[in-house]
């Protein structure tokens, strides 16, 4: 089901320094969203979301955007993607992600935007007007299979199509990477997997490899994928649970060994492990006169 909303506010201050991505603001046009990846964390309780499956568009969020934008004091990196794909077959439609991009390319404030979707493509002139300032495009990519990723993100585009994306944006000069995350123990978390990931990624010109072992899971969040974990891997739940338990933070048995292989491919191929974040430019020094 899609339904219209009406927000109260659309910029959120992320609160404490962000290792990962680099971001000052988080920005979500939807709330639910239509990749219905059987991982996403966004399906927990915590997040106040009554049906996950259910697309709510933020109907005057631009409107919004334009008001609270210019008021902003700290110029820093708003991110796309937090809660939600901002490229998920709807926005194809309604267009508010490139919207949004507008007026961030207006205000000429810094953007990072996460996504499984070559939909980006589309917006590819405007990340390079926005990337004048800052703009980068990471690429969540969790296996390098399309069979396997039909199972566990049975809506979004496929890897093979997201590594072709990447290749574009890296050759028209937008920063771009992989977020290597999450990886699902006893799924993905094969050497082979890992490293079919990092090559095509070096093939497709990623300027960065953003790289987690592992998987969260809480209250709702966890039943959803443990019946999905019943329909397409028999058995593997009775081994989440005898291993995880009730445990949040769900790190893949082999962990350090993926870390090594991965820090090792990135230390040949000469990729970062983490991504150059947005720096504003310097002040310029006035200096005062004598009289």
């Amino acid at each position: 089901m899609i339904m219209e909303i009406e927000a109260r506010t659309l910029l959120s201050a992320v609160k404490q320094a962000d290792p990962w991505f680099g971001l000052k603001y988080n920005l979500n046009l939807y709330r639910g969203c239509q990749h219905q990846c059987i991982y996403c964390d966004s399906r927990s309780e915590c997040y106040r979301i009554e049906n996950f499956n259910d697309i709510l568009v933020k109907a005057n969020a631009i409107d919004l955007l334009r008001r609270e934008l210019p008021r902003k004091r700290v110029k820093g990196t708003i991110g796309f993607g937090s809660m939600n794909d901002p490229y998920m077959p709807i926005e194809a439609e309604r267009q508010l992600t490139r919207q949004a991009l507008e007026v961030v390319a207006a205000c000429q404030f810094p953007v990072h935007i996460i996504t499984k979707s070559d939909l980006v493509l589309r917006d590819l002139e405007l990340l390079k007007q926005i990337g004048q300032i800052y703009a980068a495009v990471s690429l969540t990519i969790t296996t390098a299979d399309d069979d396997l990723a039909k199972k566990v993100e049975p809506g979004a585009p496929s890897p093979s199509r997201r590594f072709s994306a990447m290749r574009q944006l890296a050759d028209a000069g937008i920063l771009t990477g992989v977020t290597l995350m999450p990886v699902l123990p006893f799924i993905e978390d094969n050497p082979e997997n890992i490293q079919s990931i990092l090559s095509r990624a070096a093939d497709s010109g990623a300027g960065y490899i953003l790289a987690s072992f592992g998987v969260t899971l809480r209250d709702r969040q966890r039943d959803w994928y443990y019946r999905h974990l019943e329909r397409f891997f028999p058995g593997l739940r009775q081994r989440y649970e005898e291993t995880y338990g009730e445990r949040y933070g769900c790190a893949v048995p082999n962990a350090a060994r993926l870390e090594s292989l991965t820090s090792r491919f990135c230390s040949r191929a000469g990729i970062p492990r983490h991504m150059p974040f947005y720096a504003p430019p310097p002040q310029a020094v006035v200096q005062p006169g004598l009289f």
